[in-house]
């Protein structure tokens, strides 16, 4: 996400490169670039040059420091710019109702009803919540098999009447059924309109009116730029709602929707969409993703989507065999699959710093570990116990039996036999000390 902007400011700073000073001159020149990046990646124009002249004149503003350059000053004050345009701080659900009442609004094909199954998936695991979801989707006929099957796939209950043909109906029966069966969140899958089409505009307000929902979430797909910002507008102005999600962003390289929708219509992001899987659902926080439009990298949420999938009492397992030297195919294997549900494997190496700007480049396909896995599952149960056990002959009919050659096998032998080494030094405290000790001189 992103890409195309990242690497149009990153060549905008280069102009200030060397430069021993902030200076009008080189100022200017560097925000015709950066103005010229931002209208690229489909940025409203008003909100594209309103913040470049507030970079501008900060910049002229701001003391150049010995220890850092012109660049990394500029860098720093876009850093903080793109902060505030995205919101500043993160916006949270506000879930002290129960049952909290969501209702999700959108245009056709934003992505409501995976949204809305993604969000379920979110308040159960990572907030204790237990939502009921609400198919109030009576004109799309697969609507409400999709949300059953999602439902059934998060373990999160569907209220549907296929007999009725009224949203206002549906929707208040599945929050009376919330309230009957103890439910503490109520998510309202509805129809998906145009803004232009009245009588569904007025349907979807007579629907608020009737359940006075604690959130209203406008469901967007963030790839189609300034129309998505413009539809936003109009929903807007028509439901007052209380924060934006943004699907797709994982295919949106340009960006525009995300940097401009908060200045145009004053709510907040509160969620983005970043893969086709049910985990694949992030927090919005506006300061992470300006640093990684800025190719900083966002360490940040990596560890929280690692804490997610890996369980705690797990970990102290694993420890204890690192220690021991008993890390084996077995726990190589499950760590792959929890690294697996954490995401697309580009998106990941986007958030360590520097990794972004060198993979921009390069295709990492969702495949990526799928010769390994065919590998360790060819082995024997005894083989991936004991990875000391696998000599040659072993290492041919591995070959076989995945489809792989001997080369990627012994490739995948060595990097196993390596990551050991490894994790065994960084387990003994005396060596990791000493390994830190040299760091300085390497």
């Amino acid at each position: 996400m992103f890409e195309n902007l990242s690497d149009k400011l990153d060549r905008a700073f280069k102009v200030l490169k060397g430069q021993g000073s902030i200076t009008e001159i080189n100022v200017a020149e560097t925000m015709k670039e950066i103005r010229k990046a931002l209208l690229d990646a489909d940025v409203n124009y008003k909100t594209a040059k309103t913040f470049t002249d507030d970079v501008r004149q900060k910049a002229l503003g701001e003391n150049v420091l010995t220890s850092i350059s012109p660049g990394q000053l500029l860098t720093k004050l876009m850093n903080d710019e793109l902060t505030e345009l995205m919101g500043g701080t993160t916006a949270d659900l506000d879930l002290k109702a129960s049952p909290t009442i969501i209702l999700i609004a959108g245009l056709n094909g934003a992505g409501k009803t995976t949204f809305t199954g993604k969000l379920a998936n979110y308040l159960k695991t990572q907030k204790g919540k237990k939502p009921l979801l609400v198919a109030d989707d009576i004109y799309r006929p697969a609507a409400i098999d999709q949300l059953q099957v999602l439902g059934e796939q998060i373990g999160v209950p569907v209220y549907a009447n296929l007999e009725s043909k009224d949203p206002v109906a549906i929707a208040r029966e599945g929050i009376a059924l919330a309230k009957q069966n103890g439910h503490n969140v109520v998510i309202i899958d509805t129809a998906g309109r145009l803004a232009i089409d009245e009588a569904m505009m007025v349907e979807i307000e007579q629907v608020k009116a009737a359940v006075q929902p604690h959130e209203i979430l406008f469901v967007v797909d963030s790839m189609t730029g300034q129309d998505a910002v413009n539809t936003a507008k109009v929903f807007n102005d028509r439901l007052d709602f209380t924060g934006v999600v943004l699907t797709k962003l994982d295919g949106d390289t340009r960006g525009g929707a995300a940097l401009s929708i908060k200045s145009v219509v004053n709510k907040p992001i509160k969620f983005i969409g970043t893969g086709e899987k049910m985990e694949a659902l992030d927090v919005f926080h506006p300061d992470r993703m300006a640093s990684r439009i800025l190719g900083m990298g966002d360490v940040v949420s990596l560890v929280e989507r690692a804490q997610q999938q890996f369980d705690e009492k797990e970990a102290a397992e694993l420890q204890k065999k690192i220690r021991k030297n008993k890390f084996d195919f077995n726990d190589f294997y499950s760590q792959i699959q929890q690294i697996k549900k954490m995401g697309n494997m580009k998106d990941l190496m986007g958030m360590i710093p520097g990794v972004g700007k060198m993979m921009k480049d390069v295709e990492v396909s969702d495949d990526a570990f799928k010769g390994i896995e065919a590998i360790i599952n060819s082995m024997t149960p005894k083989e991936k116990e004991n990875p000391d056990l696998i000599n040659p002959s072993r290492r041919n009919r591995i070959a076989q039996g995945s489809g792989t050659d001997i080369q990627e096998v012994n490739r995948l032998m060595k990097q196993f036999d390596d990551m050991r080494k490894v994790m065994k030094q960084m387990s003994n405290p005396a060596a990791m000390a000493s390994m830190m000790r040299r760091m300085p001189k390497m």
